[in-house]
């Protein structure tokens, strides 16, 4: 059988930590990580190049602990240091695939990371190899969503998957409202006048100005990204 072609060459999924935990309340679930890393192998083995950004609120949440009287600059880069744990663990899943991963941190560790440099990232994803970046942008204050767009952008992926626990964006929270109507696609404009909490309004704004299309979609479903990396309609897309 005949499989037509990708409609994506180079995509960067973002993760957020919360996806890792799978059941659990806290952590990382050793079931949902070797299922994100086949979701990601299936998609790898397609011939796309992906790179990968993990939030860390599994483990910790900056913005959390700075609402509870934590210096907000020292938070945020706790937050940094549990994307990487977040990182090292998704490329230990990944390569037991047999894919070839590494992780490029926005924090300098040379002992668990490369630092994160443009050209060399781009010469892993030509060379077939994930790259999973981590620490955020290396700067307190962005979140990893901003940094997803950032490194996105910067790579020229040709689109950003954000995953999520619901099958796409909703004018309402569905947990709560399950009436909620579902939006198949969205301006990014619309997303910022709207308020709608899919991604924070800084990363929205940025992937605006850059025109990156956005696919929000339910990471648990299997086969999601493998689909949205073939043109398939999942989840919301959100562009101009």
């Amino acid at each position: 059988m005949h499989t037509p072609p990708n409609k994506y060459k180079r995509i960067l999924l973002k993760l957020s930590g919360e996806a890792l935990m799978g059941d659990q309340q806290f952590g990382i679930g050793a079931e949902m990580l070797s299922f994100v890393a086949s979701e990601i192998k299936a998609t790898h083995d397609l011939g796309v190049e992906i790179a990968v950004v993990v939030g860390g609120g599994n483990i910790f949440r900056g913005v959390k602990a700075s609402s509870l009287g934590m210096e907000r600059t020292s938070a945020d880069h706790m937050g940094m240091l549990a994307t990487v744990i977040n990182s090292l663990a998704l490329q230990d899943a990944l390569e037991k695939t047999g894919i070839q991963t590494r992780v490029q941190s926005a924090i300098s560790m040379h002992e668990v990371a490369e630092p994160y440099i443009l050209r060399r990232a781009l010469r892993h994803l030509e060379k077939g190899r994930v790259v999973i970046f981590a620490a955020g942008t290396g700067n307190p204050y962005f979140t990893t969503d901003t940094a997803a767009v950032l490194r996105a952008q910067e790579i020229h992926a040709e689109v950003l998957l954000k995953a999520t626990k619901v099958d796409g964006l909703y004018d309402a929270d569905p947990v709560i409202h399950p009436d909620a109507n579902f939006i198949e696609s969205i301006s990014y404009m619309q997303v910022l006048e709207r308020q709608l909490k899919v991604m924070d309004m800084t990363a929205i704004s940025l992937a605006m100005d850059n025109d990156l299309p956005l696919v929000v979609f339910n990471l648990k479903q299997a086969g999601n990204i493998i689909n949205v990396a073939r043109g398939e309609r999942i989840g919301t897309l959100i562009s101009n």
